[in-house]
């Protein structure tokens, strides 16, 4: 009754006298001006944004390896959680973001060992030219412009667009990082732009100096790109590309033939409120140089899969597993064995993740089993240190403790 009411109510004002003079009219048109042009100016201040975060870890190494490493033979069977039986700090992070109503910039600074790793492109060090510096890592600085409502583009340097895990800790389920992340870019220096068909669907395209450095080692740029769709609720998907030419230039400043690619699928369906279902799954392929490292003549392929499930167990608590398959049988990545032949991984990760101080502490308890082909020949290196300092394990299992507080 009272909706039929205030409808008659209102159909019934300018027959009572009520209705406005010329001088109102023109009043309340002056405050609606005022209003519309006070909020114009609010969103044109925009508003800054401070976050970070900090993680540090102890993991145990079943192996006991004399070196207290997790890295293996060649350095690369871990990206981040690098040491064993010590407490070690990860990352720093410190992010500062502005933005109003038509554009974003965002600086995102990263301090300690796995700012080195991680940035391992940006030659930052006014002492040691070869070296990074963790006194200071330009994990991002970009800025973006929105032309229209669906329309935009992007400059800078920027995390890479490719795979399911980012090196924030506090993003990922799983504390230590998979291969697939290990094997692919972490980062580009660029311009893109991203067109949204609608809130289901968007495309990014864009151009990128060579793979995870600011510079470029070479006068050829990179095309990266992205489509995304959600086919139904809780589903994302993720199509991403990214092919360059990362061949340094000869002697005489001339460019070689070269190739990189990588076809990358990331997805994720949240099946219900406590539980979600992820899959990253990526094909590559490589000929000729890779910035200085050399590389096959002829084309050669690597590529590997990783499935996800998280679960929550209550608000405060939950569990994630990754299996995980990487092949590098052709030795055209990092993944080697102790001759620097090429080899893959069968890794299994269990990952508790206890929620503290509203969400603030994150305590990432985890447990890793990777697993490598045996090298045949009893003379020659498995892939894992033992307590004697010999390379006799051609498996790894570690258990340990992640501490993250993020603001």
């Amino acid at each position: 009754m009272k909706k039929v009411y205030c409808t008659v109510l209102s159909l019934m004002v300018p027959f009572l006298g009520f209705a406005k003079s010329d001088e109102e009219k023109k009043a309340a048109k002056a405050d609606t001006i005022v209003v519309t042009e006070a909020k114009d100016e609010e969103e044109a201040k925009g508003a800054f944004a401070f976050s970070g975060y900090l993680d540090s870890y102890y993991m145990a190494n079943f192996n006991k390896p004399a070196s207290r490493s997790n890295l293996g033979a060649r350095g690369t069977a871990r990206v981040f959680d690098r040491k064993s039986g010590q407490f070690s700090l990860g990352l720093v992070q410190a992010k500062v973001a502005y933005t109003n109503a038509k554009s974003e910039a965002v600086v995102d600074l990263t301090f300690g060992p796995n700012a080195d790793y991680g940035n391992y492109g940006n030659l930052l060090s006014p002492l040691d030219g070869t070296k990074t510096s963790t006194a200071l890592a330009i994990k991002q600085a970009y800025f973006t412009y929105k032309f229209t409502d669906k329309f935009s583009m992007t400059a800078g340097q920027f995390g890479t667009h490719i795979g399911y895990e980012v090196i924030d800790a506090p993003a990922n389920f799983n504390y230590s990082l998979s291969n697939l992340f290990n094997n692919g870019p972490f980062y580009h220096a660029g311009l893109k732009a991203t067109y949204a068909f609608s809130d289901r669907a968007s495309l990014m395209v864009g151009v990128v100096n060579n793979v995870d450095a600011l510079g470029d080692n070479n006068r050829a740029k990179g095309i990266i790109s992205q489509l995304y769709f959600k086919p139904v609720e809780n589903w994302n998907v993720y199509l991403n590309y990214i092919g360059s030419n990362e061949a340094n230039t000869d002697t005489l400043g001339k460019q070689p033939e070269g190739l990189y690619q990588v076809f990358d699928l990331t997805t994720s369906f949240q099946i219900t409120e406590k539980f979600l279902l992820g899959l990253n799954a990526a094909y590559g392929s490589q000929k000729g140089d890779y910035q200085g490292y050399g590389g096959p003549v002829d084309t050669e392929s690597w590529g590997g899969v990783a499935v996800y499930a998280n679960t929550a167990i209550t608000d405060n608590f939950g569990i994630g597993a990754r299996y995980e398959y990487f092949n590098n049988d052709n030795g055209v990545r990092g993944l080697l064995t102790a001759a620097g032949l090429g080899t893959s991984v069968n890794s299994v990760t269990l990952t508790g993740n206890i929620s503290l101080a509203d969400g603030h502490i994150l305590v990432k308890p985890e447990f890793r089993l990777d697993a490598y082909p045996k090298v045949n020949g009893a003379t020659e290196l498995q892939q894992f240190e033992d307590s004697d300092g010999e390379f006799t394990k051609n498996s790894q299992t570690t258990f340990g403790l992640a501490f993250i507080y993020k603001f």
